[in-house]
């Protein structure tokens, strides 16, 4: 009986098989004839099946089977259509206990990883992705490409499960090579949908969508140049024209899609968009619906709206039939998602072209697309992520406007799967995404599938054209229920808001960041920044958070500005730099060594002053030039001008090698003092190669004049000099530092200092024995009117220096920046004259580098201002010399190092006064001047020649002055110049 009862429950193909089993068990069980006769009952019945399926034509049992599920979903499809409401109830339901069932998990980690890609892990948008994600209840791991991240690793074990996979910029294929988008698990998503990125991404564009022959026939509102001159043979697609509104619409826009779901096609559009209409030169941020209504008024808005998401609709749509392989209908990534930038064009019509689209986003028609398109991006992928993720919160859902409780047990076509949907897996979940996110839509609005149940002619050609969209999820019955869900949604919300449709279905303002209520919009009532938006961008320490006040970055030498763009949480707070009425974005100078930057987010509600509500302090540090130091063999290299500024262009930029000696006996360094202080002269370094500035020790940088040196005086020599001398300076802040660096060396410590804009009297200076005098011109803050003139503010100096000696123990110091000129020196030898001090001793200090960076606020010099301001430079020493005044030609001394500016907007002070404790001594021994008969980098004196000008150990103590200095002139170009200052004073007493 086992024999028979066996071969009676084989057939068709496993016939062999089971045959093959009894003749193995024959001995064991069945007798002889037994056997014949299990053997004829198996041979009679195939025999027979096949002839009965010969005969009727019948499909294989397979295929009865598959028609008969495709018929019970189809009658599941017709019931499900015909009371929709039921539907989303019991889809709510559904969400609810899901959602139940994931808080109820103890200890449950979500895991995100953020493939950073181009993007270092302190930029804004990397910031915003943790924050939010770590909001939503996700662990985020970091990594730059997909190869280096754990969780992404195929050979992990399972160990690291993830949910949501992030590719940033850089890191796109590093994704799709690593991540096999058809084997993920239902519950992961992936900001990338790999057939978009191919429909978009090769070579043709949106080309591809006129030349596919499966697309004949169907319009598609692509505007031929965006084909490219190579396209043109394609001509001109028939673009319909409607009734023009008067005056029409002649705009460009660039629109936002999120696409949430391929097949079947669901997208969402996004209400900022850029605008650039006939009358703008750039594009601008704005929301579509008010732009669209104040262009074209309630109706014509509303239909120009309706055309742009058919137009986008109907080119996705074929992208993502065209770019399906009947191979891989089911590898799309079930919950992955796309951000989209369209580009349309309206010609006074409400129907527009498309002329690009881009699978990222994109925003390089605003004026500032480093900041305001940062900015408007950062925005919309936080909209993007809170309209995706669910939220990890205790809070209850929200239910639909259409909710009724309705019976768990209820059945769909008599199915028992859960809430008796009878729905695969994949299409109850979408399902479930689709209705959640027109719960929530934000400041998205359904693109696709529209809202109206009647399906377009287009549509119906794409599924004539694409017959297995009939089988998959984006068949006609998926997607038609797709529609009715949409279509119900929007009645019932429409029916329980009847406000304004704007207002109904965002509630957001442009750039959905403000969450004050109505009565206090126009207050700063959450005065805190959002983000703290740098170029370049910053490392903070610590990193941004709204709540943090103070913050440090460094940067290296070589960044010489900064641009800096707070934005705040609020829109109704405003922010101003470093002062109330500052900018609100500005270009920042970044001298070497510490400096500020202050944000002040004030209340402008009031008619009165801007309140002051919250300060945040930028503390930047400006790292000095990489100096490498020496510790063998080197050669010494000297440079006139840096190749990031060539002044001179007829004269070599950048590090060159420093002739060696025309004989075996002549000496490197020159062995007479200087004559003059203009003497032209060179930077001289040593290095391991003049080729790489990098190799060089930049603590040994001296100037060296041709043919001389000026010579350094010790302590007494300086304060003998200056015994009963009377010195006058008259300048900006560039002269003031000169005069406070002279005070210094002769009293061997500073105790007073101050930004004086006006005048200054010192008669403390060497012992009582030195008066110093000071006149700060010009008064550039007033008007010009109110201005004092040169030869009134040298008068007043003069007047309270008096009594006054006509000789050279008078001294006048004259110059600054960039404000002296030839007239000036006509007017100082007048007022001399006038004033019986024709026989002092005037010194012209010459203009500066300044100016020169693109600074807000203030005039920046182009490179042609500065390579005349050489020029000027060069008529100024000239007339100094012709009245016999001595010269010291700053300018020279700072074209080469224009880099090494220390704070001020103006990149001209090459000085600082700093404050010292009591135990600290001003270190003048980093002085760099050239001092004759010292050995190279020693320091110290030899029989030998070379370029370390530092003066002897003991000149070093004798400098470093008393331990109760307080305050110290800091700055290597500045110390030289003023140098070369003291030595011109003292030049009877340096014998020449």
């Amino acid at each position: 009986m086992v024999c028979l009862y066996s071969s009676a429950s084989k057939v068709g193909s496993e016939t062999g098989m089971f045959l093959r089993r009894l003749w193995t068990l024959r001995r064991r069980y069945c007798s002889g004839r037994l056997l014949l006769l299990g053997f004829a009952v198996c041979l009679f019945y195939q025999t027979l099946m096949v002839a009965r399926s010969r005969f009727k034509g019948d499909p294989p049992a397979a295929d009865e089977r598959n028609k008969s599920t495709m018929t019970e979903a189809l009658e599941v499809f017709d019931e499900l259509l015909q009371d929709p409401a039921r539907l989303i109830s019991t889809l709510e339901a559904l969400e609810r206990d899901r959602y139940g069932s994931i808080q109820n998990q103890a200890g449950r980690v979500t895991q995100a990883v953020v493939l950073t890609g181009q993007h270092v892990a302190a930029d804004t948008e990397v910031q915003l992705f943790q924050r939010i994600l770590e909001q939503r209840g996700y662990e985020v791991s970091l990594s730059r490409y997909a190869e280096t991240n754990t969780a992404l690793r195929h050979d992990n074990g399972g160990s690291v499960e993830w949910s949501l996979l992030l590719c940033l910029r850089g890191s796109e294929k590093s994704c799709l090579r690593r991540v096999s988008f058809s084997h993920l698990q239902p519950h992961q998503r992936v900001n990338m949908i790999p057939g978009l990125v191919g429909a978009f991404s090769d070579v043709d564009g949106l080309c591809r969508f006129q030349t596919d022959s499966r697309l004949s026939g169907l319009a598609l509102h692509i505007n031929p140049s965006a084909c490219g001159s190579a396209r043109t043979k394609l001509g001109n697609p028939a673009i319909p024209t409607l009734n023009l509104v008067s005056p029409g619409l002649v705009a460009t826009v660039t629109v936002y899609v999120l696409v949430t779901s391929v097949t079947p096609l669901t997208t969402f559009l996004h209400h900022t968009g850029l605008v650039r209409t006939s009358e703008d030169t750039d594009s601008h941020t704005t929301q579509l619906k008010p732009f669209l209504l104040q262009q074209l008024g309630p109706v014509a808005s509303h239909e120009a709206l309706d055309h742009v998401k058919e137009v986008i609709g109907q080119v996705l749509r074929a992208a993502a039939l065209t770019n399906e392989e009947p191979s891989s209908r089911h590898s799309w990534c079930l919950l992955c998602f796309q951000l989209m930038t369209f580009t349309l064009q309206f010609s006074g019509s409400l129907l527009p072209v498309i002329v690009k689209a881009e699978t990222d986003l994109h925003f390089d028609g605003l004026r500032d697309p480093g900041f305001d398109g940062q900015i408007t991006k950062e925005f919309i992928l936080e909209d993007a992520l809170l309209f995706l993720l669910p939220a990890h919160s205790g809070q209850a859902r929200q239910k639909s406007p259409s909710h009724t409780e309705t019976d768990d047990g209820q059945r769909f076509g008599g199915c028992g799967g859960p809430y008796g949907l009878c729905l695969p897996e994949h299409q109850t979940l979408l399902l479930l995404q689709f209705l959640r996110q027109l719960w929530t839509p934000g400041p998205f609005e359904l693109l696709y599938p529209a809202a109206s149940p009647e399906r377009s002619p287009i549509q119906d050609i794409l599924f004539r054209s694409f017959p297995r969209a009939e089988e998959s999820g984006s068949g006609r019955h998926f997607s038609a229920l797709l529609d009715r869900i949409c279509s119900h949604y929007t009645e019932q919300r429409n029916q329980t808001y009847r406000t304004n449709e704007a207002e109904t279905q965002t509630g957001w303002d442009q750039h959905s960041g403000s969450q004050d209520l109505p009565g206090d919009r126009e207050r700063c009532v959450d005065p805190h920044l959002r983000q703290l938006y740098t170029d370049p961008p910053l490392t903070l320490s610590p990193p941004f958070s709204p709540w943090v006040k103070d913050y440090r970055a460094e940067v290296p030498f070589d960044v010489v500005t900064l641009r800096l763009r707070p934005e705040p949480i609020s829109p109704a707070c405003h922010i101003h730099l470093d002062e109330h009425r500052g900018p609100r974005t500005a270009n920042y100078p970044v001298g070497l060594g510490n400096s500020i930057i202050n944000i002040l987010v004030t209340d402008e509600s009031a008619a009165t002053e801007p309140v002051v509500m919250t300060i945040y302090t930028l503390h930047m540090y400006r790292e000095s030039r990489p100096s490498l130091p020496m510790f063998g063999e080197h050669v010494m290299c000297g440079f006139v001008q840096d190749c990031g500024l060539v002044v001179q262009p007829d004269q070599p930029c950048g590090l060159e090698p420093l002739p060696g000696p025309l004989s075996p006996g002549e000496p490197h360094s020159p062995k007479r003092p200087c004559t003059s202080g203009d003497v032209p002269g060179r930077w001289v370094v040593p290095c391991l190669s003049c080729a790489d500035n990098r190799t060089c020790d930049w603590r040994e940088v001296a100037w060296q004049p041709e043919g001389c040196y000026h010579p350094l005086l010790d302590l007494p020599q300086l304060q003998d000099c200056m015994m009963y001398r009377k010195v006058m300076f008259i300048g900006d802040s560039t002269n003031r530092g000169m005069m406070y660096f002279l005070m210094e060396r002769v009293n061997s410590s500073l105790e007073d200092w101050g930004k004086a804009h006006d005048s200054l009297i010192y008669r403390n200076v060497n012992q009582g024995h030195t008066h110093v005098s000071y006149s700060y011109y010009p008064q550039f803050w007033l008007e010009q009117s109110h201005r004092p003139t040169f030869q009134r503010a040298l008068e007043q100096l003069i007047l309270r220096s008096r009594p006054l000696e006509n000789s050279r123990q008078t001294v006048l110091v004259a110059g600054g920046v960039q404000w002296l000129n030839t007239n000036h020196l006509r007017i100082m030898r007048e007022v001399l004259g006038r004033e019986g001090l024709q026989d002092i001793m005037v010194v012209v200090k010459s203009l500066g580098m300044g100016f020169h960076l693109p600074v807000d606020g203030i005039r920046s010099l182009s490179l042609r201002g500065v390579q005349e301001l050489y020029r000027e430079n060069s008529n100024i020493i000239t007339a100094a010399k012709h009245h016999g005044y001595e010269v010291i030609d700053t300018f020279s001394v700072t074209m080469g190092r224009y880099k090494e500016f220390l704070q001020g907007q103006c990149a001209c002070h090459f000085h600082e006064v700093e404050k010292l404790p009591f135990s600290k001594a001003p270190l003048h021994r980093k002085m760099k001047l050239l001092r004759h008969g010292e050995e190279p980098g020693t320091g110290t004196s030899g029989t030998g020649t070379g370029y370390s000008d530092q003066p002897t150990l003991q000149h070093q103590d004798q400098w470093g002055g008393s331990n109760s200095s307080t305050y110290h002139v800091r700055g290597a170009v500045n110390q030289v110049y003023s140098q070369i200052l003291l030595s011109r004073l003292c030049v009877r007493d340096t014998g020449n």
